[in-house]
């Protein structure tokens, strides 16, 4: 499945939106919630496959630690889901402003359970999706007019069943979900993850020169990843192109994810190329 010319905007580059130390302040920039609509809370299904037109590579704080605790597949359990407009990938971290009455009461209720919610993709297009993923609350500061600031960590990967109920909050019956085994062994796995990571690079380097920015060696992107946590950081970067994040994170085979986010990395590295190519040509367009 071809994927068309992803075009990098000018923030392309790689870098990290959220760094916390464990006595950090909770002072990043936190995402405004948009209050979700009824067609969209009441309507579940898959996102549209519809190829992006656009590109941002910026990385999602990803942990270096991958969950690995993951339930059984074949559990089934009631998840409060949080519709938003962005994706939510395992080891990614989510910096949250809670401030809608009715996610304001789910998180009274999380901060007396176990802290964890679904993310799950909407958008007024598409819907809401069936695949989301669970955001675990690492850190949370309650002000004084009961809004609340929150940082969250993406963990295992869930399918809607069915919506037990929608109000004043959406809860759904999920199961879980987790890559198949995949046809390519361990070393070819280890390959394409590599070879991702240097189209990583390759695409930093010329976003970099592109925007006038100093062209100094990319750091270790994978930092000892396994192949599956490293294609779903690769994911987390696609900042752009929710829908195609939205596909990634859908997908169940772990070969088929590297190999998708390599021909959008060479489809965006070809489109670098050739903007490089018109700088050298023309240093004042």
């Amino acid at each position: 499945m071809a994927i068309p010319q992803l075009v990098p905007s000018p923030s392309s580059t790689l870098t990290y939106r959220l760094s916390l130390s464990p006595n950090s302040s909770l002072n990043p920039t936190y995402r405004r919630l948009a209050k979700p609509s009824q067609s969209r809370t009441n309507n579940l299904a898959p996102s549209h496959r519809r190829k992006p037109n656009l590109l941002l590579c910026s990385t999602s704080s990803f942990s270096e630690k991958h969950y690995t605790g993951s339930p059984k597949s074949d559990d089934l359990v009631e998840l409060p889901l949080f519709p938003l407009p962005l994706v939510l990938f395992p080891g990614a971290i989510l910096p949250l402003q809670i401030f809608e009455f009715r996610y304001r009461m789910m998180m009274h209720t999380l901060l007396q359970t176990d802290l964890r919610f679904g993310v799950i993709y909407s958008d007024s297009a598409t819907g809401t999706a069936e695949v989301g993923c669970v955001g675990e609350v690492i850190k949370h500061e309650r002000l004084v007019d009961d809004r609340f600031f929150l940082i969250c960590k993406g963990q295992e990967r869930f399918r809607v069943v069915n919506l037990v109920r929608t109000k004043p909050y959406l809860v759904a019956l999920v199961t879980w979900l987790e890559d198949r085994p995949s046809g390519d062994g361990d070393g070819n796995l280890e390959g394409l993850a590599n070879e991702v990571e240097t189209c990583m690079k390759d695409v930093i380097r010329l976003s970099n020169r592109l925007n006038g920015k100093p062209e100094k060696e990319t750091q270790d992107l994978r930092r000892n990843l396994f192949p599956t946590p490293f294609s779903f950081f690769v994911g987390s970067t696609f900042e752009g192109a929710p829908r195609e994040q939205q596909a990634l994170l859908e997908l169940e085979d772990t070969a088929t994810r590297l190999k998708r986010e390599r021909e959008t990395l060479r489809n965006t590295l070809n489109y670098l190329t050739a903007a490089s190519a018109v700088k050298d040509v023309f240093p004042s367009s």
